[in-house]
């Protein structure tokens, strides 16, 4: 019998531990998988997300990760695997190479060369049909910025999620309201089957109330204890669990990401969180993101006192 797969649910973004030699410390990446996977609401991890690093994990580094996580929990949440690549063909092997691994699905980024250069209108959706099919493998559609020219746009993700069957959910990383608000409801309307997940960390509980299926986020890797219960708050709809849990969230939202997007400088500040919660031995980055100075890790150590986030012992 096939395992069952969640789209519809907290998927933490992983970190990733590495040793002095930056290596993965796998000890500690199982230890850290399974006490996220112990959360009720969190039903799915992502490895190789940006959080994860996967620019600077090499290619075999990012198949030993999936490995790692599905022989730890994979029997238990729905393994997810970002593919970062610049070409068709390639996109394809990874997410072969992956699902051999033992992910159920992977977390498709356009390929970055859109980011500066843009793309012809119909490369998007011939992308994610070609890498579906190559593949076979299930799909988290990696929505970027609409500011940004590798933005697709609500047409093209309505036609892949009606087209391409492998298309499973869509990781809404807008960050534009009103035209986060107005896609949510055009793929409400003409996808209604899609999942629908915000990636919004530094602005999680806004992004959550036009009406979402979860978050794929970093942040949920950091203090899940905080987002599941908001989370749960949120579908409740209570509204005075709400503003708790986001008065709670907002200090150490402010410490990691500010009023900006999440980039490599903060998941290195996301990664000295884990430490400083006990979670983590070492906040090392691999360079070209560099080391923390005091005064960071002092704003880190301050926020977590007004979040109130308790220190843990893996």
């Amino acid at each position: 019998m096939s395992k069952q797969k969640n789209w519809k649910t907290i998927f933490p973004a992983i970190s990733i531990p590495l040793n002095d030699d930056y290596s993965i410390n796998e000890p500690e990446l199982r230890k850290y998988v399974k006490w996220l996977a112990s959360f009720d609401e969190i039903k799915g991890l992502v490895c190789n997300g940006h959080t994860g690093e996967i620019t600077s994990l090499r290619r075999s580094e990012r198949k030993r990760v999936v490995e790692i996580v599905a022989d730890e929990v994979g029997d238990k949440v729905t393994i997810i695997s970002g593919i970062n690549c610049e070409n068709t063909i390639e996109s394809i092997e990874m997410a072969k190479e992956v699902k051999e691994a033992g992910a159920d699905g992977i977390l498709l980024m356009p390929p970055h060369m859109w980011l500066r250069f843009g793309m012809h209108p119909r490369a998007p959706f011939e992308y994610v049909k070609d890498v579906a099919e190559g593949a076979d493998i299930d799909i988290i559609i990696h929505l970027y910025p609409a500011t940004t020219k590798a933005f697709y746009p609500v047409e093209t993700l309505i036609e892949m999620a009606n087209k391409i069957e492998h298309v499973k959910c869509i990781k809404m990383g807008t960050r534009v309201m009103p035209k986060y608000e107005h896609d949510i409801r055009e793929l409400r309307e003409k996808a209604p089957h899609i999942s629908l997940i915000t990636c919004h960390d530094e602005t999680l509980l806004s992004s959550m109330f036009p009406g979402v299926d979860g978050a794929l986020i970093g942040f949920a890797g950091c203090i899940p204890e905080l987002i599941t219960e908001a989370w749960k708050a949120v579908k409740a709809q209570n509204y005075a669990e709400i503003k708790k849990y986001d008065d709670l969230i907002y200090p150490i939202s402010q410490a990691i990401y500010g009023e900006g997007q999440p980039s490599g400088e903060a998941h290195a500040r996301l990664k000295e969180t884990l430490v400083q919660r006990g979670i983590f031995k070492s906040a090392l980055m691999r360079r070209p993101v560099l080391p923390l100075c005091q005064e960071e890790k002092d704003i880190i150590k301050n926020a977590l006192a007004k979040s109130k986030v308790p220190n843990v012992t893996l």
